[in-house]
């Protein structure tokens, strides 16, 4: 699926959306069309678009805003005159996001040692932290983890991005296996893209030659288990709130994310990477559709849930209550976590876990 606003948006609206993000010429300016766009996103949404199409629809949204944001800050800075990438992680990276999300980002740039990175740093966070600022105010919450390009921890040169990956994946702790969930779904976003890919064709080397730390992220994958009892219902009582995140649309990203590393595929989408992934994960073509299909609905679940929080003003939540859903969803739900249990089970005879 190409991923940008244009293929999603009938052609007046893409006109629309484009003149006024090519016209943006000041940050002051760039709230008011993070609201715009937002209310195209809604507009879209209460016209049915299935989970992966509306995510993808804000993601491309959010990419053209978040390039011009760190356009128009760059030209506030004197940059220095080496190739850097701003890399886009996390939902962001995968095209995924919904309509509540925070940053997650980082920066990458070329040095020759690491005093010549520790200089270039200098100049690149006060440019990283108003980009980040610059996106708060359009309503991209900053990360509370602090993973993003302001952070200097996060704010390197090739050499360094190398060497924290080669530690994560050579030396693996529980902190690792909690970033690869974030940094393993890097993409590349504005800057000298190839920067950004070479760090991801390396990123796919190392971990394709590490089974032993796929085999980790697999157990630790496992940790999240799927709502259901031994009749096949979901297991959560209707005054309970279901974690649409935690206990349903992620376990098909890590699921879809140990395939994809497993078989050095580049995708980083998740659909993408089960599409592309699946057959060597031994998941057959009408596995690889069902499991297509239930993923999109948990995310529309997800946006929807979202959606009618904010109308009743709500603080964003993954928390579902089952009482909310018609019936015909509960049912749909419940046939879309025993597909993540499927993925979950092909992940235990894979790694023999």
């Amino acid at each position: 699926m190409p991923w940008s606003l244009e293929a999603f948006l009938p052609c007046r609206q893409q006109a629309e959306l484009a003149a006024e993000l090519n016209a943006l010429k000041s940050l002051d300016k760039a709230p008011a069309l993070a609201e715009r766009l937002r209310g195209f996103q809604l507009n879209l949404a209460n016209r049915g678009l299935g989970g992966q199409m509306l995510t993808g629809l804000i993601s491309a949204c959010n990419d053209r805003l978040t390039s011009r944001v760190i356009e128009l800050t760059a030209s506030r800075h004197r940059l220095p005159p080496v190739t850097w990438c701003w890399l886009a992680l996390g939902s962001e990276g995968r095209h995924e996001q919904t309509f509540v999300t925070d940053q997650d980002n980082g920066l990458i740039f070329n040095a020759a040692d690491s005093r010549e990175a520790d200089a270039l740093r200098a100049i690149f966070l006060p440019f990283a932290q108003d980009v980040n600022q610059g996106l708060a105010a359009c309503g991209f919450e900053l990360c509370r983890g602090q993973i993003m390009a302001g952070n200097p921890e996060w704010c390197l040169s090739y050499d360094e991005w190398r060497q924290k990956f080669v530690d994560w994946v050579r030396m693996p702790e529980p902190a690792a296996l909690l970033n690869a969930s974030i940094f393993f779904d890097l993409r590349p976003l504005i800057g000298e893209i190839d920067l950004g890919e070479k760090l991801r064709s390396l990123l796919l080397s190392m971990t394709a030659d590490t089974p032993s730390f796929l085999h980790l992220m697999a157990a630790n994958a496992l940790q999240a288990e799927v709502p259901l009892n031994f009749r096949g219902e979901v297991a959560v009582s209707d005054d309970e709130a279901l974690d649409l995140k935690k206990y349903g649309s992620r376990i098909f990203v890590d699921a879809a994310r140990i395939f994809a590393l497993a078989s050095g595929t580049r995708a980083v989408n998740t659909a993408e990477r089960l599409r592309e992934a699946g057959p060597a994960a031994q998941l057959g073509t009408s596995e690889i559709a069902a499991v297509d299909a239930a993923f999109s609905h948990i995310l529309r679940l997800r946006l929807d849930h979202q959606m009618a929080s904010q109308q009743m003003g709500e603080t964003g939540s993954h928390g579902l209550r089952l009482s909310r859903l018609h019936p015909m969803d509960r049912a749909i739900l419940r046939e879309a976590l025993k597909q993540a249990r499927r993925l979950q089970q092909r992940l235990k005879l894979n790694y023999a876990l």
